[in-house]
């Protein structure tokens, strides 16, 4: 980095190691530089405990003494040094500042320049540099602003600014340099060049100089017997002697004086305005006070524009939200139909693709993986449990991205439920980047003869082609993305709330229905039976006067009331199998289904029946007398619809799945367009004529109640002329149970 301000060492100490730069107590160096000098007095007594060796004989104490006649009072621990004016030491004047630690008062003389009056750096600075500033429009031009300042109220021979990115890396946004001094505009300098505590210093003391790299540092000698130098924090200091690892790095680049003003926002470090000569050179103190205000008045606006453009985006980008949001509320308010404005979808976060996961399902716009690729990341995604996850390297945290980093090397995703595998992700494509660094990076040290690592010694433009990686996702991108999840969540609640509501008003008409139907098939019994004694009364006592045609149509009054009997019987089973609670125990499908064919086969006597059963039918955990209905209504099926083969095959067989145990039969009957498969288990519906097929059209609908009462599920499947088959699946006994059975008051008999 241009101004890696590494790790002092103490006065003692003329070689360390290069590697133990981040293990380093560099707040403590023991030692200053020598362009200034240093005391270090007791925080309650302000005694002298200990001083820099640069000091003249008597000078010490007219320097204390100086000290204790100010106002010392106001410094508060761990605040930046205050400005105590100028102190006459001997025959020199200074410029004298202290700060306080938790348990010194250190104190700093550097030799007094004149005063500049109205053109000290300062007033320069407000009158001209600030306007200028503010005008700025980019951050592009502020920051060019900034170093021809820097470079202006400092001398030196060229001036950097440059940001860090979130892995610690520079890049050099805009310098302004002297003839004969290299250039290094967007170049980058490698992380490793600032070690951690380095940059923790830049937060703590703002401003930062060096005005010899062949300085010799001046070591501090100690007054106090039970005190060492070691202890004495010299974070704040000005003139803290720092690393002579980092005096060879400045020298590798042909830097003999630097100095840098940080740039801090919100409390991070955002960059640097780093300043180099080819020569030592010295800055006042009101010089430096002025480089450290221009540092902080560009981290304000850099702040202020930041803020301003976050705003902008989001102001249009919640505008898009608010379009989506609204089309979806004047739909049927389901996410599928977020791909139905494709345009929105992929605008709201710049996106080059789009998907909409819901379980198994995928919907997608826009260049997306594959259904299969997108069924898998979002699975990865949802196991994270983030309400927004974003990445701008898919590949380097989920492997098989690496496959289609074409189309999404980058990904942002949001997931409206932490039940259910709903999820919206946002694809971009690789953007191949080419990154200038200032030297190989992955050559930061290099070990010499003797062990020592030294710094890099090639700062030559090296170019490296970094692939994997997409445009980065905005705060504002992933702050719609947010605000977009809680507007669905927000509609998928509102429209879970309609469902319940008219789920629950359902139930009280079902019911209302259930007690209206079974009070008519109850009723009805009697007039129908009524109908067929009366026609039968009037066959026998008057037939031998009524014509040929009265008695057939008497015949067919006959025959309509019995089937209409039997119509209101079926209804009425129909209704109390809704009504009466089940008495489950473990029933064996073996013997029932024995004893049913018997009781079939008797009345199909005149036909030619192969029945297939399997010898090892699962025994079921049922109401023993639904399950026989239900059963009985399968097997008839069976026989009713294969009437026209000349030999009809029916088999049964069981049924194992995860979710329970069940049963299945087959027939070689006529079958049934499967299009039709959800029909067949509706009351009163057919697929074929009355007069093909004699029944009511509730027996299928009575085998789904009693299923569904158990908690279980039906199916059917079939091909036209190819036969059908029907089967259900009840729980196991130690399933839990289910909202019908504690609805129906179930009774175990287990």
């Amino acid at each position: 980095m241009p101004t890696p301000n590494a790790s002092p060492v103490s006065a003692r100490s003329t070689e360390a190691d290069l590697a133990a730069c981040d293990r380093e107590p560099i707040r403590v160096p023991g030692a200053i530089q020598p362009h200034g000098r240093l005391l270090v007095l007791d925080s309650q007594s302000l005694e002298i405990v200990a001083f820099s060796a640069n000091w003249q004989s008597g000078e010490m104490e007219q320097a204390a003494a100086f000290l204790r006649e100010r106002e010392l009072d106001a410094l508060a621990v761990g605040a930046s040094a205050q400005s105590l004016g100028a102190a006459h030491v001997g025959q020199a004047v200074f410029d004298a500042s202290a700060h306080r630690t938790a348990d010194h008062l250190i104190a700093e003389f550097e030799p007094a320049l004149p005063s500049k009056g109205n053109e000290a750096p300062i007033y320069s600075l407000m009158r001209v540099f600030l306007p200028q500033l503010q005008e700025a429009a980019s951050v592009d031009a502020l920051s060019q602003l900034a170093v021809a300042e820097m470079q202006r109220l400092t001398g030196f021979g060229r001036c950097l600014l440059y940001r860090f990115d979130e892995n610690g890396h520079g890049e050099v946004l805009a310098q302004a340099i002297d003839e004969g001094y290299d250039s290094y505009a967007g170049h980058h300098f490698p992380a490793a060049d600032i070690p951690q505590q380095a940059r923790d210093l830049y937060l703590l003391n703002r401003f930062r100089l060096i005005a010899d790299a062949n300085y010799q540092p001046v070591p501090l000698h100690i007054a106090e017997a039970s005190l060492r130098a070691q202890d004495i924090d010299l974070s704040q200091s000005h003139l803290r002697s720092v690393s002579p690892i980092h005096l060879e790095y400045m020298r590798n680049m042909g830097t003999l004086a630097s100095a840098s003003a940080s740039i801090v926002i919100e409390g991070r470090l955002w960059g640097l305005i780093s300043c180099h000569d080819h020569a030592p050179r010295h800055l006042s103190i009101p010089t430096r006070r002025a480089c450290e205000h221009l540092g902080q008045l560009v981290a304000m606006q850099i702040q202020s524009k930041a803020a301003n453009t976050l705003v902008a985006e989001r102001l249009e980008l919640r505008k898009l939200t608010l379009e989506i949001v609204a089309q979806l509320a004047d739909s049927d308010e389901t996410l599928q139909h977020l791909v139905r404005e494709a345009s929105l979808l992929l605008r709201i976060t710049r996106a080059a693709g789009a998907a909409v996961v819901l379980d198994d399902e995928v919907w997608s716009v826009g260049d997306t993986p594959a259904k299969a690729e997108v069924l898998q990341l979002a699975e990865w995604i949802a196991g994270m449990g983030d309400e927004v996850y974003q990445s701008d390297a898919l590949a380097a945290h989920f492997a098989p991205a690496a496959a289609y980093v074409a189309k999404a090397a980058g990904v942002m995703a949001i997931s409206i439920s932490q039940v259910h595998r709903h999820l919206i992700l946002w694809f971009r494509p690789e953007i191949v980047q080419t990154v200038t660094w200032a030297g190989e990076p992955r050559k930061a040290a290099t070990p010499s003869a003797d062990g020592r690592i030294h710094p890099r010694l090639s700062f030559e433009s090296w170019v490296e082609h970094i692939r994997g990686r997409s445009q980065p996702w905005s705060e504002a991108e992933q702050g719609v993305a947010a605000e977009l999840r809680q507007a669905l969540i927000g509609i998928v609640l509102r429209r879970a709330e309609e469902m319940a509501a008219v789920a629950t008003e359902l139930g009280r008409v079902n019911k209302e229905l259930e007690a209206f139907s079974y009070t008519v098939s109850h009723d009805l019994r009697a007039p129908m039976r009524h109908i067929s004694g009366y026609v039968d009364l009037v066959v026998g006592q008057e037939g031998e006067k009524l014509s040929e045609r009265s008695l057939r149509y008497l015949t067919h009054v006959r025959e309509a009331s019995a089937f209409a009997g039997q119509l209101v019987d079926a209804l009425l089973d129909f209704s109390r199998m809704g009504r009466a609670s089940l008495k489950r125990r473990n029933v064996d499908t073996h013997m029932m289904v024995s004893d049913l064919i018997k009781e079939l086969s008797r009345a199909e006597r005149g036909r030619r029946i192969e029945w297939s059963v399997d010898p090892e039918l699962p025994a079921l955990y049922a109401d023993a007398l639904l399950l026989q209905v239900a059963v009985r209504n399968l097997l008839s099926n069976a026989l009713k619809y294969a009437r026209s083969r000349e030999t009809t095959r029916i088999a049964v067989r069981g049924v194992r799945l995860p979710d329970g145990d069940g049963l299945e039969v087959e027939d070689n009957g006529v079958g049934f367009q499967m299009k039709y498969a959800d029909k067949l288990f509706g009351v009163f519906q057919r697929l074929h004529a009355a007069e093909e097929f004699e029944g009511t059209g509730i027996g299928l609908a009575n085998v789904k109640r009693i299923v569904e009462r158990h908690g279980g599920s039906v199916w059917a499947r079939s091909e036209v002329e190819a036969g059908a088959t029907f089967g259900f699946v009840l729980p196991r006994a130690d399933a839990p149970a289910t909202a019908t059975d504690v609805d129906s008051g179930e009774e175990d008999d287990a």
